[in-house]
This record gives C-alpha cells, sequence and structure tokens, in this order.
C-alpha cells in the first residue's frame, strides 16, 4: 500500500512539476509575444520639435557606426527611444550588425521595429545628377555646385586642386568626365561625383584606345578624348556619327585644317552669345582650327561613350566635308566641289558656308 502512494504521490510532483514549467513557457511566450509586439505596434513618435505635423523626417546613419553609436545618431536626429531598446530590439530581429548608412525618411508614426527593418534593407534615400553629352567643364560645374544634395568642397577650387584630388595628370578638367547619370546619398561630397565620373571616362578611354587601329593619326587617349568631344559637337544625329568622325580623322591624317565651329565656339568661352562670326574665326587662338592646324589643345565638352567608338573606329570612307541638312542630319563629300554644291543646296540662306 505504501508503495502505491510513493507512486501517486511522485506523480502529482511529476505533474506539478509539468504544470509548473508550461505555465513558465506560456508566460515566456507572452512576454516575448509582447517584447515582439511593442517593437512593430509601438509608434516611435518623434521628439524633434516641428515635426509632428509632417509625414516623414529625415534621419541620417553615418558610415561604419556600431550598434550603439546608430541608436546614440538616431536618439540625436529625434528617434524617441532608449539605447538599451534599440539595441535590444536590433539583435532580437537579427539585424543588429545589418543596419546601413544613408540617408532614411521615416514615417512619423513608425515603429520601431519598421523603422530597423527600414534601415536594414538600406531603404534609404537616393539623390542623382546627370552629366548630359556634350556639356562642357563650365557648364558641369555650375551644375555640381548648384545641387542641393551635395556637400560642395569643390565650389571655388582651382581646376588643379581638383585634378590633385582625382590624382590625374591633365592640362584641365575638360572632357574627363564620363557622361551618365550618377546616384548617391544626400550630403556626399561633390569630389566623390567627380571621382566617379572620371575613373568611368578612364575605363572606357582605356577600352578604346586598346582597339586603335595602326593607321590612325591619334598619338595618345587624350587625343582621343579631343577628337571624341569634337564628334560629339558635330553630330546632329547619331547615325551620323561615324562619318563625322572619318571627316575628321581623314583631315588629320592629310594634315588639313579641321575647321570646325565648336572648337571656335569654345575658344570664345561662356561669354558666347549663340551668333559665330566670320570675325571670329579669323581670330587667332589655340582653340581656332580655322588658322591652326591638327586638335586643339583640349577636349571641347565631355564626348559620350558613342563618339568615343566612332572616334576610334571611324566610318570607313573617304569624305573630308560635311554640311547639315537642316533636318538634324548631314550631307558628306568627299570633294571640295561637291561640297560646295551641298552648301548651296542645303544652306543658301545661311551665312556659314564650309566646314
Amino acid at each position: 500500500m505504501s508503495r502505491k502512494i510513493q507512486e501517486i504521490r511522485l506523480f502529482n510532483k511529476n505533474k506539478t512539476r509539468g504544470q509548473s514549467l508550461r505555465a513558465w513557457l506560456y508566460g515566456l511566450i507572452v512576454v516575448i509575444g509582447i517584447f515582439y509586439g511593442s517593437i512593430f505596434l509601438w509608434p516611435v513618435v518623434p521628439s524633434t520639435p516641428n515635426v509632428a505635423d509632417l509625414p516623414v523626417y529625415k534621419v541620417k546613419v553615418k558610415p561604419q557606426s556600431g550598434l550603439a553609436s546608430i541608436s546614440g545618431q538616431l536618439q540625436e536626429q529625434g528617434v524617441s527611444t532608449t539605447s538599451i531598446v534599440f539595441q535590444m530590439s536590433a539583435r532580437a530581429l537579427l539585424v543588429g550588425s545589418k543596419l546601413k548608412p544613408g540617408t532614411y525618411l521615416l514615417p512619423i508614426r513608425a515603429s520601431l521595429g519598421t523603422i530597423l527593418l527600414q534601415i536594414a534593407r538600406g531603404d534609404r534615400v537616393k539623390e542623382s545628377i546627370a552629366i548630359v553629352p556634350g556639356i562642357t567643364i563650365w557648364q558641369l560645374r555650375q551644375l555640381v555646385d548648384a545641387h542641393p544634395s551635395l556637400l560642395h568642397q569643390t565650389k571655388g577650387m582651382d581646376p588643379k586642386e581638383i585634378l590633385q584630388k582625382l590624382n590625374l595628370n591633365y592640362p584641365g578638367l575638360e572632357g574627363i568626365f564620363m557622361p551618365d547619370t550618377y546616384i548617391f546619398d544626400p550630403e556626399e561630397s561633390d569630389i566623390e561625383i567627380y571621382r566617379r565620373a572620371s575613373q568611368a571616362m578612364q575605363k572606357q578611354l582605356s577600352q578604346a584606345w586598346s582597339q586603335k587601329e595602326a593607321n590612325s593619326p591619334l598619338n595618345t587617349p587624350y587625343d582621343l578624348l579631343t577628337l571624341a568631344s569634337i564628334v560629339e559637337k558635330e553630330t546632329g544625329r547619331s547615325s551620323d556619327r561615324g562619318l563625322v568622325a572619318a571627316v575628321f580623322t581623314n583631315r588629320l591624317s592629310k594634315g588639313m585644317l579641321l575647321q570646325t565651329d565648336p572648337t571656335v565656339i569654345y575658344g570664345i568661352g561662356p561669354q558666347f552669345d549663340g551668333n559665330l562670326r566670320k570675325a571670329d574665326l579669323r581670330k587667332d587662338n589655340p582653340y581656332n582650327t580655322y588658322m591652326r592646324k591638327g586638335l586643339p589643345p583640349t577636349p571641347i565638352a565631355m564626348p559620350s561613350k558613342e563618339s568615343i567608338q566612332a572616334a576610334i573606329h571611324p566610318a570607313a570612307s573617304n569624305v573630308l566635308f560635311f554640311v547639315a541638312k537642316g533636318d538634324g542630319s548631314s550631307y558628306f563629300s568627299q570633294s571640295l566641289s561637291e561640297h560646295e554644291r551641298a552648301v548651296d543646296q542645303y544652306q543658301r540662306k545661311s551665312s556659314r558656308t564650309s566646314h
């Protein structure tokens, strides 16, 4: 009998322990549920003044920041949570080491969990700046200097100093930045845009130069860049690009004057009023290709990839002249007499008579 009693007592004791363990587990589950629920359901109202009426507010996470540092940065910018809650929540969501730098727009009543996951995804604000083919360096610098989201470290900086920062050895900045749309984080330094654009151009030039044909009149990659910039400015229709390049390549090979208006206009500078006069063609300067043989001393614009390719691979043609037809395309000629007839046909009322 005593044995049965012992067995009953042991059974009841184990049952009590099981019930206690289940209760403890249930309690733990409830606590965890409340904790995770609070992370995602409890809004983190920004403490920054004059922000509560806006749909979103902006915060910035600095590069190479640890979890504690990020917590402090966000608190300084209005995210109303304590450091320990922020860090515990980040680790609980397994994103403690995945938070990415950048500028973020946070919904006003976003939960801490929503904020953490947004930063972990890198769902941040992006800005862009477009360098269009044919833009000149003074136009580009105005564009960069005026961009409201860039940190302007090069504004007013001497071109030589910019070249030093980019570790480049060129006569100037003209032509060395690859046309493209560059995406960046707000308040990124403008020198980084110049660096990325110059590296892209260096890569493009290097690839093109490796394809240079033996009979090319170009002596250096910088010559290629300069010729490509002329092709860029002289091409009205993209399908003509190869023939435009052929005209100037053939002229260089024969030692002829290039006689291209865009170089003269570039020599006049930003003060050019849009009206190229005969007096301008007779005024000597390093960019007047009506008076000086060979390429001008520098590029005259930022050439596109297509113009670089045309300059290194011009059309197989003996053309030496071209004239605008008025519809964006050009008429190409191999002889002066043919060119003069084309000028008479397409530009009868124009004061411009030759290239």
